[in-house]
């Protein structure tokens, strides 16, 4: 499903605070580490500085450490499908499109960020799945409980990609080369002059993939009849683009930053097949581009109180190109002429989408000791589209694309923050308020604009808790009634294959967390680290995209429910020579509407979607084989999704429902490091689904079988 085509996110931000902080203070990364240091352990339960405040606090939260990610050749999607509660489903290779999951809720119910800000607004239009690894330190998960500083209307959580902010100069560049054409480029630097407070960093990417692997179809025989056949897919190029720069001034005592940043990136993309791969595309592709900037600006202002404010400006253009005129085989071959131009729906297509965004953002904050912190936070955000079908049939009618298409939100917050029992309970109240407004001229038949509008104005609110009962164990409980506004790809679709819908509602949810978190360390058995947490999501008015075989639109499923329980763990021996994770998430998420469109389906699972799924890995690491400060690691990865259906559970005969089978995979490669006078190099072989075999995230998509990759990485200090 082509769900990332054009999708528009909330708001978002990183709040300074002296306890709990996503831009957490730099001091501690001014000077660059030793050079004869040993390699930092990371693992996924996040160990790292910045990462491991804030796994420690009082905040529904996750994170997961990039440092050795970033020397292997697993994208973003793949990394975080290893952990606990989370799914990535793809409908194919690099640069495909994919579905994120946290505990059951998907898509735009949970909302993206890169260093607080909204995931497209920064420059990422293909989703997070496809974000270059080598450009995110760590990734922060929050379950379903979202702090106010993200201004955000997140119904199932948020995920927030967290770049390097350290100020010491920094360079680095890596290159990934693989099966099905894959290409991978990143190089990034900064540069800070201390004495001035001046900062300047920068980054760019590109992307490229054939994504030519063999798949399993139906091919048509000379009299019509069907058989089983082994092809190489033939129109699936991939290709991504992008880069920023962003200078300004930081630890002043009149700004602790004053950064202004722009930014451009692109991908273009050919269509292979239909949703369920039966119909094979032979000239369909897309493409997407983003532009604009963005400025900071956050200050320490005596007695306690600190300001942080970001405004940022973004244009994205999508274009959707199917004129062919051609039906195609699974051979790449043209089998003959249509009598109009269109291989999806047949009608030709050559459009073109323009959203306009404007994101603001004012996060106010009072600590007047440490005990107590007060924090308030306005976010606005407003999206305008336009477009244009060059492919219109009639140069009589008014081009449907034309129609207006507006949205107006505003989510604030207010959060109360109390520290008691010197510290080792922390808990954070806070309140929030949703308000948007949608416009569109609304085409009905005979080709006529209606002009509609949309709102809601509601509230929520929650808490996060933390106690600690030893130096080693913590237990957190969360809860938060949360909204979630329609966004705009929801209420007027993308403009390609999912359609608009003017009539959603908000969706709204009750969600709750417990769990204890062990850490062990430096003991007798080595470093051990356990997270458990059981979650409990009641979503009302609960937003799900559907549709058939070439169309799809959002709508309000009503009621759902979701049980779970999530859990990982990781094991590092007694110096350091080997290292096991893993994790585990079962999840029953079920329709609960009485009344309705689904209401027959009471008490069934929600389709298509997994509900127990898992990962492992294990690594070995040897120092000094071939001098004192170079290291060999060999590792392996595993996961296993258990099947599940596509459709309704209590529709049709069991026996012939279509199902997607319980699939395992594994991965194997190891890292060859070497440290010399402030460069680090590192190179991985890695071969990815060793057993060749086959995969489906979604029905009737099959993803690459065993693949090769080799990836070089360097990083001077």
């Amino acid at each position: 499903m082509r769900t990332q085509l054009f999708v528009a996110t909330a708001a978002a931000a990183a709040f300074f605070s002296p306890k709990i902080s996503i831009a957490q203070s730099n001091d501690a990364a001014v000077a660059p580490p030793p050079q004869d240091a040993p390699p930092v352990e990371i693992t996924v339960s996040g160990q790292g500085g910045g990462g491991r405040r804030l796994q420690q606090s009082a905040e529904a939260v996750h994170v997961v450490e990039l440092r050795r990610a970033k020397q292997q050749s697993a994208d973003l999607g793949e990394v975080l499908a290893r952990t606990q509660g989370v799914s990535v489903r793809r409908d194919g290779g690099l640069g495909s499109a994919s579905r994120f999951s946290l505990n059951g809720l998907y898509d735009t119910q949970i909302r993206f960020f890169v260093d607080g800000v909204p995931l497209e607004l920064a420059g990422y239009p293909f989703g997070i799945a496809n974000v270059p690894v080598n450009l995110i330190e760590r990734v922060e998960i929050y379950r379903g409980v979202v702090p106010i500083r993200f201004g955000a209307d997140a119904l199932g959580g948020a995920v927030n990609l967290v770049t390097d902010e350290g100020l010491y100069p920094f360079g680095s560049a890596s290159y990934q080369v693989g099966s099905f054409g894959t290409h991978r480029l990143n190089v990034a630097g900064r540069q800070y002059h201390e004495p001035s407070g001046a900062l300047v960093r920068a980054h760019a990417f590109l992307d490229s993939a054939n994504n030519d692997y063999e798949v399993d179809v139906r091919v048509s025989g000379p009299t019509g009849e069907l058989s089983d056949a082994k092809v190489r897919r033939f129109h699936d190029d991939y290709r991504a683009y992008g880069g920023s720069v962003e200078a300004g001034i930081v630890e002043r005592s009149w700004a602790k930053r004053l950064l202004v940043r722009g930014f451009a990136s692109g991908y273009d993309k050919e269509l292979q097949n239909n949703p369920v791969m039966t119909v094979p595309y032979g000239e369909v592709r897309y493409d997407e581009t983003v532009h604009g900037a963005s400025a900071r600006y956050d200050v320490d202002l005596p007695s306690g109180f600190s300001l942080q404010t970001l405004a940022s400006y973004s244009r994205r253009a999508t274009e959707y190109l199917d004129q062919s005129p051609w039906a195609y085989d699974w051979y790449g071959q043209r089998v003959f002429r249509r009598p109009s131009a269109g291989e999806v729906d047949g009608r030709p297509h050559d459009q073109t989408l323009w959203q306009d965004g404007y994101f603001a953002r004012a996060l106010l904050g009072w600590s007047p000791n440490s005990t107590h912190a007060l924090r308030a936070s306005f976010t606005p955000q407003y999206a305008s589209r336009a477009g244009e079908d060059r492919a219109l049939v009639s140069s009589l009618a008014r081009d449907p694309l034309t129609a207006k298409r507006e949205l107006f939100s505003l989510v604030s917050g207010l959060e109360y923050e109390l520290a008691l029992l010197e510290g080792r309970l922390s808990t954070v109240f806070f309140f929030k308020d949703y308000y948007y407004r949608a416009t569109t001229d609304e085409v009905v038949p005979g080709n006529i604009f209606l002009e509609r509008t949309a709102g809601d104005h509601s509230q929520g609110a929650g808490f996060t808790s933390r106690y600690r009962f030893t130096p080693w164990l913590l237990a957190k409980a969360s809860y938060e009634r949360a909204t979630r506004l329609p966004s705009s790809s929801e209420l007027f679709g993308n403009g390609v294959l999912i359609r608009e819908n003017v009539s959603l509602e908000p969706e709204v949810s009750h969600n709750a967390n417990v769990g204890p978190r062990l850490e062990l360390k430096r003991q007798s058995f080595g470093d051990l680290t356990l997270d458990v947490n059981a979650f409990w999501r009641g979503s009302d008015r609960l937003i799900v995209l559907l549709g058939a075989e070439q169309a799809f639109r959002y709508e309000n499923l009503y009621a759902a429910r979701a049980l779970g329980l999530e859990n990982a763990g990781n094991w590092l021996s007694p110096g350091r020579l080997v290292s096991l994770e893993g994790s585990l998430t079962w999840l029953d998420l079920r329709n609960e509407s009485t009344e309705g469109t689904f209401a027959r389906f009471e008490g069934d699972r929600i389709p298509n979607r997994p509900y127990l799924f898992g990962s492992w890995g294990a690594r070995l690491r040897l120092q000094g084989v071939t001098d004192a400060r170079d290291t060999v690691e060999p590792f392996y990865y595993g996961r296993y999704v258990h099947g599940f259906f596509r459709g309704w559970e209590s529709a049709g005969d069991r026996d012939y429902k279509q199902r997607l089978d319980s699939q395992v995979t594994h991965s194997v490669g190891a890292t060859w490091s070497v440290m010399r006078d402030g460069l680090r190099a590192t190179s991985t072989f890695e071969i990815d689904n060793v057993t060749d075999a086959k995969l489906f995230d979604n029905f009737g998509l099959q993803r690459p079988g065993r693949a090769f990759y080799l990836k070089v990485t360097g990083e001077l200090r």
